[in-house]
């Protein structure tokens, strides 16, 4: 080795630039490794390199050393040390390199070329929007409400855009808008598939009118809590819709209506105040016949019918004016920390999932739902809490979006979070012997609420009126069956 660095020293001393090799071995001895003496020859190379290089740059101090200034002595070394370009200036330029391979040595310098074709898919990539402000306190003028359609909105279906500038209506009930001829852009009347550009004068007349109802009697069973010549209380089941929407498709049958108008015939109130669309007011043209309030779909309970339209204005103004007493119990689950609080959240409809409401958004309406721990479960099934909740307002979905933004959904509503199926705790597979494979499953196919008592007025005798209903059968089996240890 002594020969090698010998030689290397020689060959460096020279200045001819040549580094350790293992060819400057003698022959029997080419085996051995030369990388620390090439190691030590390359930093004394770079180290002379940089002393040549100094050597070449004018020193500054000569030419300030007669000024006589303190300052004179002083050197911007900024001026003397290379730029290091960032990262978006060789971007910029296209300036790609390196200087050092993964041994340390140097390499060629390497450039990065544009692509020779362009992607075929980019125009597809869609662009980032910007978020569509809610049109709030929209005054019509004459029956009209005008408004310039956001930048945001260019690229946007006419209908799509309404549906998120207008957030209390519905895209069903925009399009409705646009089927008949009451939305226009910049004067012509809107298609659904027509593109904004941004900018465009939007102009909508009157409010989204859907077709007439078309209820039918129905012999479907019902529940009659209470009944007299002015009013009914009936116990609703879970899986019946109040009433019917729009048109006369199978989804308008089997609703509390239809049993209504099966039940009591003409002896129910015309579906409050009169209706430009109804020529006629009796009950089966009317379009809810009866209804004072409402409750969802799968929860069960007391709801109260109106037979006549002096009771039905009453009742109306004693739902507005909070002095109906409305009383649920509710199993949701975990654990409530408290045992009674309040929920003053308002409520507003998802901007993204229109059949679902939420606490999240600004501008909703105020709903208020008091809340009281009847019993805490801990068992196989996990830990469940059955609660009462008395709501003062009666906004869509009220109790089901308050126990969930608690971090308490409704057992069964998996539209709020609720899980499909409860399972079993592993504890009590444990105690069972059971794997986890052989566990059971509890499903519901119904929300665990149901309205259970309902305290009112009577509003022509003023006689107090205090009406319950029992859990339904399915929701008892299902409180017993979490209650249980295994």
């Amino acid at each position: 080795m002594a020969d090698l660095k010998f030689a290397a020293n020689e060959s460096a001393a020279n200045g001819d630039g040549l580094m350790p090799s293992k060819n400057m071995l003698p022959k029997g001895k080419r085996r051995q490794s030369v990388k620390k003496e090439y190691r030590e020859q390359r930093t004394l190379a770079q180290e002379r390199e940089a002393a040549a290089r100094a050597r070449e740059i004018d020193d500054p101090r000569s030419q300030n050393r007669d000024l006589g200034h303190p300052e004179s002595e002083l050197i911007e070394t900024v001026d003397f040390m290379e730029h290091e370009p960032t990262l978006e200036e060789r971007i910029a330029t296209n300036d790609w390199f390196t200087t050092k391979g993964a041994s340390g040595s140097k390499v060629a310098e390497e450039t990065y070329d544009e692509p020779r074709y362009a992607n075929p898919y980019a125009h597809l990539k869609e662009p980032v929007r910007a978020e569509i402000d809610v049109l709030e306190d929209l005054e019509p003028e004459d029956g009209v409400r005008s408004f310039t359609a956001q930048a945001a909105a260019a690229g946007m279906r006419i209908d799509a855009y309404l549906a998120k500038a207008l957030p209390e209506v519905s895209r069903a009930r925009v399009q409705l808008l646009i089927e008949n001829g009451q939305a226009t852009v910049d004067g012509k009347p809107a298609k659904s598939k027509l593109k904004l550009k941004g900018g465009e004068l939007v102009e909508i007349e009157g409010e989204p009118t859907p077709a007439p109802l078309h209820a039918v009697a129905e012999d479907i069973p019902l529940s009659v809590v209470y009944e007299d010549d002015d009013l009914a209380v009936i116990d609703k089941a879970a899986g019946m819709m109040v009433h019917a929407g729009s048109g006369s498709g199978e989804h308008n049958r089997g609703t509390l209506v239809n049993a209504l108008l099966h039940r009591f015939g003409a002896a129910l109130s015309s579906g409050g105040g009169t209706d430009e669309r109804y020529e006629m007011r009796d009950a089966e043209n009317a379009p809810r016949p009866g209804i004072v309030h409402r409750l969802d779909k799968q929860t069960s309970g007391l709801i109260v019918v109106a037979k006549n339209d002096v009771t039905h204005r009453k009742l109306s103004e004693m739902f507005a004016g909070r002095q109906v007493q409305k009383t649920y119990v509710a199993l949701v689950h975990g654990w409530m920390a408290e045992d009674e609080g309040t929920i003053a959240l308002p409520i507003s409809r998802d901007a993204v999932r229109r059949i679902r409401m939420t606490t999240r958004r600004a501008g909703g309406r105020s709903a208020v739902s008091h809340w009281m721990v009847l019993e805490r479960i801990d068992g196989a099934w996990g830990k469940f809490t059955l609660v009462e909740v008395r709501i003062e307002t009666g906004r869509t979905h009220q109790i089901r979006v308050h126990m969930q933004a608690k971090g308490h959904p409704v057992v069964g509503d998996t539209l709020y979070g609720a899980p499909h199926a409860i399972k079993q705790e592993p504890r009590a597979l444990k105690r069972a012997g059971l794997k986890s494979v052989e566990q059971e499953e509890l499903a519901l196919a119904r929300n665990f609420l149901h309205a259970e008592r309902l305290e009112l007025t009577h509003p022509r005798t003023g006689k107090a009126l205090q009406l319950q209903a029992e859990l339904p059968a399915e929701l008892a089996a299902l409180l017993e069956r979490v209650r249980a240890q295994n």
